[in-house]
């Protein structure tokens, strides 16, 4: 009887255990195993009789008898074999290593930047970070007290939305009495446009109908995400990624990457993704190839992350001890949109060992796992970020990690500049091949200007891998005006046979600030889709030279 309670304890801890921790049942795991161990020790613990024996004052004898039974040797001995010695053999980098370097797949040698990264307008260009959305959301539960007591902002997720970008974030329980009080849900979430930081909205509705939040990371028992998605069918399959998203009606919903270990007990690989409605609690699980559009992220960021790092580490193999070869990330992947909507994970290649160049960058779709390496040498973010902050280093403004862009066949970092309170009080454009080209400004038009009138100073000095669409024009001055912005002179023109506004600096010729209405003129710049135009050359056919 007394080894029934025993057992029936032991089985009870185990069953709470297994409810609040949510082991995997699965090979490549240690949950499972551990929780045996665990258990068998309890269990020999509970069967023998620990006794005390004072001799002395300070002299004490303890006696502990083990009565042992033949199976949990074996038992004990083919877990703590399953738990070492399996995952040597089947995950050891000096085995697998090539493996491990082909996990991320083939990395394609890409040519143009510009097949990847289209040319974009400015006003589409992400000027709020994950940071900032926060705090813009939370002045939007600020400005609702009633609401802001009940509920906390859940994480941010950049995703598109009809085209726009946004941060979306659930609101969340704030804590165990809030969720029994709402166990129906909280009432919806934050969008906050990644491109105006003026367009922050909550929405509670959609098409008349309430929304509710009632699956989420904050809730308890089975109203929580991670348990109520392991005890509906996958408490053998590893779950990772928990992405809040809307889709472009806006219900909510929860995007969990499933994965498998393809290295023995390392190695993880996406396999599937679960859609898990956020307020009714239907599961869907999709194919990585039969993925709904308005879905952008299925493999996650640090499976990225890895599978880039070993296949720099291995690219020549495990015996390479003097680092020939060897590539390494440069930062934290970020989130970037390109052709067609597509988004990509985006990083730094560096040689290890290396401190501020790169050895190119590579973009990896977020969806197909597709890698595309660029061989373009240049500046790892956090130079950028440190030539960005130089500019204005007397106004001790901090740069946020900066987003690639493709600025008129430019690969570019954009990036804002922020005070102690992360508000942005300044933006930056720092050529990605060369980080003493920066421009910076109080908007993005004039960033922008500043921009092209640095890259176009240096007489091209480097070539793009991107294509070019430069423009010769000889005409006539219609209207020539000059503005001081940030301690710099421009000069704006507008020329015949154009409704554009061309703008230059005595950096580009000494011939812009002696010229005048009825000139006639050569100048050289680059199409692109803004009224404001840049000249990468300026020659006064009037002056004599």
């Amino acid at each position: 009887m007394q080894k029934i309670k025993q057992l029936s304890f032991i089985y009870l801890l185990l069953i709470v255990s297994i409810y609040w921790t949510m082991p995997i049942f699965n090979f490549g795991f240690w949950g499972v195993p551990a929780y045996l161990l665990i258990a068998i020790l309890i269990y020999i613990l509970f069967s023998n009789k620990i006794s005390f024996q004072v001799q002395g004052k300070n002299n004490q004898k303890i006696n502990y008898s083990f009565n042992i039974h033949k199976g949990f040797y074996i038992l004990i001995g083919s877990i703590i074999f399953y738990m070492t010695i399996i995952p040597i053999i089947t995950s050891w980098s000096l085995i697998h290593n090539q493996s491990y370097k082909k996990l991320i797949g083939k990395i394609e040698i890409g040519k143009n930047f510009s097949d990847h990264m289209e040319p974009i307008s400015i006003k589409n260009v992400r000027v709020v970070d994950q940071e900032l959305a926060a705090i813009l959301g939370d002045k939007v539960l600020g400005s609702q007290p009633a609401l802001g007591s009940q509920v906390n902002l859940g994480e941010f997720t950049i995703q598109k939305v009809k085209d726009e970008l946004y941060w979306v974030a659930p609101l969340e329980h704030s804590g165990f009495f809030k969720w029994n009080k709402n166990k129906q849900g909280t009432p919806g979430y934050v969008m906050v446009n990644a491109t105006n930081e003026r367009d922050v909205k909550l929405v509670n509705q959609i098409n008349g109908k309430n929304v509710k939040i009632k699956y989420q990371p904050n809730a308890y028992f089975q109203d929580n995400l991670e348990r109520y998605i392991y005890f509906n069918g996958y408490m053998t399959s590893g779950m990772t990624d928990y992405s809040f998203e809307i889709d472009d009606v806006g219900n909510p919903y929860w995007v969990v990457t499933k994965y498998t270990k393809k290295i023995g007990f390392y190695g993880s690989d996406a396999s599937s993704v679960l859609v898990v409605n956020a307020t009714t609690g239907a599961i869907t699980e999709y194919a990585i190839n039969n993925v709904p559009e308005w879905i952008d992220r299925l493999q996650p960021q640090k499976f990225i992350e890895e599978q880039l790092n070993d296949w720099g580490e291995y690219i020549n193999g495990y015996w390479n001890f003097s680092n020939e070869g060897k590539l390494q990330i440069t930062e934290e992947l970020t989130l970037v949109y390109g052709e067609d909507n597509k988004s990509y994970w985006y990083t730094g290649l560096t040689s290890v060992g290396s401190d501020e160049s790169t050895v190119g960058f590579i973009l990896v779709d977020t969806r197909t796992k597709k890698a595309v390496w660029y061989k373009q040498s240049g500046a790892t973010e956090t130079a950028a970020m440190g030539s960005a902050e130089g500019k204005v280093q007397e106004k001790g403004y901090t740069a946020t990690i900066p987003t690639p862009y493709n600025i008129n066949n430019i690969p570019t970092y954009v990036m804002t500049l922020k005070d102690n309170g992360g508000l942005v009080k300044m933006y930056a454009m720092v050529s990605i091949q060369d980080y003493t080209i920066v421009g910076v400004g109080n908007s993005l038009q004039e960033t922008l200007m500043a921009y092209k009138n640095a890259f176009n100073a240096t007489g091209n000095k480097f070539s793009t891998s991107t294509k070019s669409n430069k423009i010769k024009l000889k005409t006539i001055i219609n209207r020539i005006n000059s503005d001081v912005k940030n301690g710099n002179s421009f000069y704006y023109f507008i020329v015949n046979g154009s409704n554009k506004t061309f703008i230059g600096s005595t950096q580009i010729s000494n011939d812009i600030p002696i010229s005048m209405i009825g000139d006639s003129i050569e100048i050289i710049y680059e199409e692109d889709s803004e009224k404001l135009i840049g000249v990468s050359s300026f020659k006064n056919l009037m002056l004599k030279n």
